[in-house]
């Protein structure tokens, strides 16, 4: 880690991992849940998505310290007909009950063609597009929904009442190349953006978010305390209807109305669910499906001017691995301030 004139901090993807680990094992956190929160945590800066990055250490960190998160929880999983995994996290982070999820989803599906997983007791889960990414590499199709604390209000309503209820997609492709990703969240922009731009004081484009009282705003803190705008509007909140029945009414995790904040170390665990279907593809689709997969990409890219979702994360990759990366020194600063705090 080196300073910058430019205000910011220069790491490699190995000197991140360790920096982070190391402030999460000093907060009452195993080593193997610190290890597995490090690497979604940096693999979502390099990608590109910093609202699910360093910005999420020091509130992650304090949430352990306060009892909110448990640090030392071990998930369970339990198998419920032929291809259903129920995944307790024990109200520990998401990021291992999902590692659980993947490890025995790719297994089960192999079996039995399609299988899914249902993660209750869970919290904040990061980048979703880096989990279903993982089942594409190992040969599924996959698809992902999370809910997570209120942000946004039903469509016509004035009162945030689902989270932003974030949705991905991942496929296998030809030849060893990157799968192809597709990972989104329901509100016009994730919250984490949001929640960045405050840590910065900076203001937030108008049309991302409203005040509590309904009014548009380029103020992040009002917009925290207010309401995200769905994506599409009605489409966007019909969407965020159907994420929460998966996510959490049907496999009994909280719904984004009783869950607390992840982003701060007040109150009961959040209790979020995370829902994961992998569907074998050569099992299911047969041998023709990765032709078929790269005959539609190549109609898709035959078109100018066109491009395929998430490409951008892996010049981001090749850019880390060739020159590492930057972050904000306000957070590393953040970061640096909990070791005084103990």
């Amino acid at each position: 880690m080196a300073d910058q004139p430019s205000s910011e901090y220069h790491f490699s993807q190995a000197n991140a991992l360790e920096y982070i680990a190391t402030v999460l094992l000093r907060e009452n956190i195993s080593d193997q849940n610190a290890q597995s929160v490090a690497r979604a945590l940096v693999n979502a800066e390099i990608d590109g998505q910093k609202g699910h990055g360093f910005s999420r250490v020091a509130s992650y960190a304090l949430q352990a310290r306060s009892g909110k998160v448990a640090g030392q929880a071990v998930p369970q999983v339990s198998q419920s007909g032929t291809a259903m995994l129920r995944i307790d996290a024990a109200n520990g982070f998401a990021f291992p009950a999902i590692d659980l999820a993947i490890e025995q989803l790719v297994t089960l599906s192999s079996k039995t063609g399609i299988a899914a997983a249902g993660i209750t007791r869970s919290h904040h889960c990061g980048q979703l597009g880096a989990h279903v990414e993982r089942l594409a590499e190992a040969g599924c199709v996959a698809i992902m929904f999370a809910n997570s604390p209120k942000a946004m209000a039903p469509w016509g309503g004035n009162a945030a009442l689902f989270g932003t209820n974030p949705i991905a997609f991942a496929t296998p492709r030809q030849d060893g190349q990157p799968p192809l990703v597709v990972d989104m969240s329901l509100s016009k922009v994730a919250r984490g953006k949001v929640m960045s731009a405050a840590k910065a004081g900076e203001d937030i484009p108008e049309g991302w978010a409203l005040s509590a009282e309904g009014e548009p705003t380029t103020d992040p803190k009002a917009a925290l305390a207010g309401s995200m705008v769905p994506v599409g509007d009605a489409k966007g909140a019909a969407l965020a209807l159907m994420v929460e029945i998966l996510a959490a009414t049907v496999i009994g995790a909280n719904h984004s109305y009783d869950a607390t904040s992840f982003f701060d170390a007040e109150g009961d665990p959040p209790g979020v669910g995370q829902f994961i279907i992998a569907i074998n593809a050569t099992h299911v689709g047969g041998v023709n499906f990765i032709s078929r997969i790269e005959a539609l990409i190549g109609a898709i890219l035959g078109q100018d001017g066109t491009r395929l979702p998430g490409e951008k994360r892996i010049t981001n990759r090749l850019d880390c691995a060739a020159e590492g990366f930057f972050v904000a020194s306000h957070l590393v600063e953040e970061i640096n301030g909990l070791k005084q705090e103990l």
